[in-house]
């Protein structure tokens, strides 16, 4: 039933540290989701200074999705969007034939507090990885949730599963799910796609007969139910869908073809993307 289990590696930032789960180069994807980081749990303090933040940068062939447990990000995008985002919301931005975003900690550098959450990649299926680009957000109300009386309580992200649908637009058949489990609670992922992955992003689980502990993605054969048991209180996140062939992933750009990412590298060195309307003063330069 579980495939491979992968422990999140440790990604320096420049103000505080990701765990970096997917691509994993024995496994890169989980249906179309090309790119997990875990973000915390930490405590920032008042004042961050700037360097934390995420600076202007480019996208292309692909849909960032943040989802926070706690803190709050202030984004910024080449389309005109400026959004707090809170958790429980979420912050799906495509980025198509390229658009360019800042990520800032602007209000936890005025009060403090923690930060907890999930950044993930979703990879554009051939024949959508030009589309214009696009930003929406979404509160609570436009995510379908679902509460047992055994310890269960469940959300869906994105996409469709476990019965409904969430009113996040998405681009190929594919489901994104948050679950708390109180300690010995159980609850099942259906078998209605493919490639299916659990995160545990706190907490511990227990999976085909063995622990998922904190910081470790559980990859899942197909074709079977797998059931989820609470070891201690956890939360987990849930991803997966259809496969979408190959992808290449250079820095922030997705595609199929590795000729388009030359193109975007090429760009974004030469200033060719246009910056955040509202955060255009200064950027991060192409990586060696």
């Amino acid at each position: 039933m579980i495939e491979l289990v992968i422990d999140s590696r440790q990604r320096d930032l420049g103000g505080f540290a990701v765990g970096r789960v997917l691509p994993f180069a024995p496994h890169r994807m989980v249906g179309p989701f090309v790119f997990f980081d875990h973000m915390g749990p930490i405590d920032l303090p008042a004042g961050l200074p700037r360097n934390a933040d995420v600076r202007p940068h480019p996208h292309i062939g692909l849909s960032t999705v943040t989802y926070l447990f706690a803190g709050e990000i202030t984004h910024r995008d080449s389309v005109g969007s400026e959004v707090e985002i809170r958790p429980g919301e979420v912050n799906w931005m495509t980025a198509g034939k390229g658009i360019t975003h800042s990520e800032r900690f602007d209000t936890i550098r005025r009060t403090g507090g923690a930060m907890h959450g999930i950044q993930a990649w979703v990879a554009l299926p051939d024949g959508m990885e030009e589309i214009e680009p696009a930003f929406a957000h979404h509160g609570p109300e436009d995510l379908p949730t679902y509460e047992s009386p055994d310890g269960l309580w469940a959300r869906l992200i994105a996409g469709e599963g476990f019965g409904a649908k969430a009113r996040v637009k998405t681009h190929s058949p594919m489901f994104y799910a948050h679950w708390r489990l109180k300690a010995g609670a159980k609850a099942q992922i259906p078998a209605e796609y493919p490639e299916r992955a659990a995160f545990v992003a706190a907490g511990a689980v227990e999976i085909d007969g063995r622990p998922i502990n904190a910081g470790q993605m559980a990859v899942f054969a197909a074709g079977q139910p797998v059931l989820v048991t609470g070891i201690e209180d956890a939360e987990v996140m849930l991803i997966g869908g259809e496969p979408l062939g190959e992808r290449f992933v250079d820095w922030n750009f997705v595609s199929a073809s590795k000729d388009r990412i030359e193109q975007a590298k090429a760009d974004w060195r030469a200033g060719r993307m246009k910056l955040p309307d509202l955060d255009h003063d200064e950027f991060i330069p192409l990586p060696a």
